[in-house]
């Protein structure tokens, strides 16, 4: 692709929705205001649900209103960031993006926020010139990209993640192949260089594919002890690479057949980290951008390079692009910053060995003491199995960290993985654990016990509903 579309090439429909689309998001937002009246929720999900009931073809009939632009993000780490980053530009570039900014991003969440940004009649004010930006589950692609058909679709990565309900990252990859083989060429795949088993899905498309990536290769950090994309997809060769970042994302090749990182045209040439942001010297098919994101760590290079990337694929200036990314704000949980009683908390939310490794990272360039908290819990939305904590490189914390606490409803696994790594050398019930064992009359010296044996599923089931186990560093 050797240049960003100027305008969008979105049809928008603009007949009659029809009554059962009327009917669905009627519902949808009558149900929504009551569940957060009820304070039962956020409306993100149970709205949506019905509406689906009520028209299965709700969120098509919505989402191809919009003639702004309409863009897919997808990918295992990063996909709700840098949503908000496109909606940021698609907002400075006039644009007024409907987006499901919660992050809920199966179907159901989707009909949601579409159902949110309609009128009683179904119909979306000034459609025409509005965007749409779905971030969608990456089981959901096939689903979401029939129902929307977008003008771009953006995969940022794909690592192994949730292995009861996804299966290892092979079967996510074959899925989406499937997926493409069904798009029309019209569509812009935006995908991730640095990634081999995303790079590599534009063999099984049509149309353009625009890449983004990292050519500062001051950044490589070597290689990891643990890699998602590892044997090449064509020939089964063990893949190289002249620069490793993280994990198996860097500057990569096949020694069997040849095949090698392409060229991204949206890139990093330079990255310069701060304590507080990052600076970012980027090259696009518009033209350079120099950017102050702030934000740290190098996956959230990666995330501006492919909010920057799907951005230009539907025609977004780049001075839009430049101020959507420079006044950025985290989302819940994504390196948000919070002031409590006089101190600094940071909240980082990662849910799989790559996206942990990478907040180790970010957080042990502060030179002093770490206070720490990791909360494991194993929600459907979170993934049942926590076996993946083994896999994280914990190590990084020892004698690091002035305190520890491990909570959640897995706090006993995540305890237990902190004692394995040599952070904390005995485990001691913390101040929630001893009030939450008097208030159910329990002896607390007894439940101390009981907590240390944490093999134990007994002792297990005293640190699962809410109790922490504080770990000194």
């Amino acid at each position: 692709m050797t240049a960003p579309r100027q305008t969008p090439n979105v049809e928008p429909r603009t007949s009659n929705v029809g009554l059962k689309t009327a009917g669905a998001v009627l519902a949808a937002k009558a149900i929504g205001a009551a569940s957060r009246r009820l304070k039962q929720g956020g409306g993100t999900a149970l709205p949506g649900l019905v509406a689906e009931r009520i028209d299965p073809r709700v969120v098509g009939n919505l989402a191809r209103q919009l003639g702004g632009g309409r863009l897919i993000v997808t990918g295992t780490n990063g996909k709700t960031t840098t949503a908000r980053m496109i909606a940021g530009s698609l907002a400075a570039a006039g644009r007024a993006p409907v987006h499901n900014r919660s992050g809920s991003n199966l179907m159901r969440g989707l009909a949601a926020a579409l159902a949110e940004h309609a009128g009683p009649d179904g119909r979306i004010e000034q459609a025409a010139r509005r965007a749409g930006v779905f971030e969608v589950d990456e089981a959901t692609v096939p689903r979401a990209a029939l129902a929307i058909r977008p003008q771009a679709l953006l995969f940022t990565n794909l690592f192994r993640d949730q292995l009861d309900r996804y299966g290892e990252v092979d079967s996510i990859a074959t899925l989406w192949r499937r997926a493409l083989r069904r798009l029309p060429p019209s569509v812009t795949l935006v995908l991730n260089a640095d990634d081999p088993t995303v790079a590599t899905l534009a063999r099984e498309f049509r149309g353009e594919a625009l890449f983004f990536g990292v050519e500062d290769r001051t950044q490589a950090s070597g290689s990891e002890h643990a890699a998602d994309s590892r044997w090449c997809n064509r020939c089964g060769t063990e893949y190289a690479y002249d620069a490793a970042f993280f994990w198996h994302i860097g500057h990569w090749h096949c020694p069997g057949c040849g095949e090698r990182r392409p060229a991204p045209q949206v890139a990093a040439q330079t990255v310069l980290a701060g304590p507080e942001g990052t600076r970012l010297a980027i090259t696009t098919p518009a033209g350079p951008l120099s950017l102050d994101l702030p934000l740290t760590g190098l996956y959230n290079v990666d995330n501006a390079l492919a909010a920057t990337a799907a951005a230009l694929a539907v025609g977004v200036p780049l001075d839009c692009i430049g101020r959507g990314l420079s006044d950025f704000t985290a989302a819940f949980g994504r390196q948000e910053a919070l002031d409590v009683r006089g101190r600094d908390v940071r909240v980082l939310l990662c849910k799989n060995p790559a996206g942990v490794n990478q907040v180790l990272r970010t957080i042990l360039t502060d030179p002093d003491p770490l206070h720490v908290m990791l909360v494991l819990n194993d929600g459907i939305a979170d993934g049942r199995d926590v076996s993946w904590i083994w896999d994280v490189d914990f190590e990084l914390l020892r004698e690091r960290t002035a305190l520890a606490i491990a909570s959640g409803h897995r706090a006993a696994d995540m305890a237990l993985r902190l004692k394995y790594a040599g952070v904390g050398e005995e485990l001691t019930p913390g101040p929630f654990l001893l009030a939450r064992a008097r208030a159910n009359g329990g002896s607390g010296r007894a439940k101390q016990r009981r907590s240390r044996r944490l093999g134990n599923r007994r002792a297990e089931d005293d640190v699962i509903h809410g109790r922490d186990a504080r770990l000194p560093g």
